[in-house]
């Protein structure tokens, strides 16, 4: 993802730096509320306490800011899968709880699967792609954990196919919701077979 240029965070105060965190809050607010295409200099000034100057003197190009406000709604999403992780002993029912809470997540929050389709798709088409290799990478790399505790033979190779299926199913949740236990056996024969 693209990210603050080298050596300006640096040039950086800790108060600059702050209002820079104010104004990546304010834009992850936006694009949970309004999406990418709302996601505007003066939507983002009126969500925090800076102004439209501000925005554009922290952030001289919008789609830095987009990226770093997807990014912490990523890191935010992870968080709160590690969280669920977290309640449990058992790796088994470490990996249901994940999987459930993540496609849970999109169904009660459903711009949330719109924001990331729709973010990955200009970021697709402004040939920018390490921002969505960025954020398969890091949910890749925890369902990787997830299935390694597991024992599966070749636990990356089975996060990414894994990853594959749960992008779809996101997809097709939004069209025609099915419960979670025929997610789980489709998911058991896709990992755990």
């Amino acid at each position: 993802m693209a990210v603050t240029p080298p050596g300006q965070r640096e040039r950086l105060s800790p108060n600059q730096l702050a209002k820079q965190e104010q104004i990546v809050e304010a834009a992850r607010q936006v694009l949970a509320r309004d999406g990418l295409a709302g996601c505007t200099a003066r939507a983002i000034a009126d969500a925090s306490p800076l102004t439209k100057s501000a925005i554009h003197y922290y952030f001289t190009d919008i789609d830095v800011l987009v990226d770093r406000a997807m990014a912490a709604h990523v890191t935010a999403f992870l968080d709160e899968l590690r969280e669920v992780a977290a309640r449990h002993a058992d790796p088994r029912e470490k990996l249901w709880a994940v999987l459930e809470a993540y496609l849970d997540s999109f169904a009660k929050e459903a711009d949330s699967a719109f924001l990331w389709f729709e973010y990955w798709i200009a970021v697709s088409r402004a040939d920018h792609p390490e921002a969505i290799e960025a954020m398969l990478r890091s949910v890749t790399e925890l369902l990787t954990e997830l299935l390694a505790g597991v024992g599966v033979i070749d636990p990356r190779a089975r996060a990414r196919a894994l990853m594959s299926y749960l992008l779809g199913a996101v997809v097709q949740q939004r069209v025609r919701r099915r419960p979670f236990a025929t997610l789980r056996e489709e998911i058991e024969s896709l990992c755990l077979a």
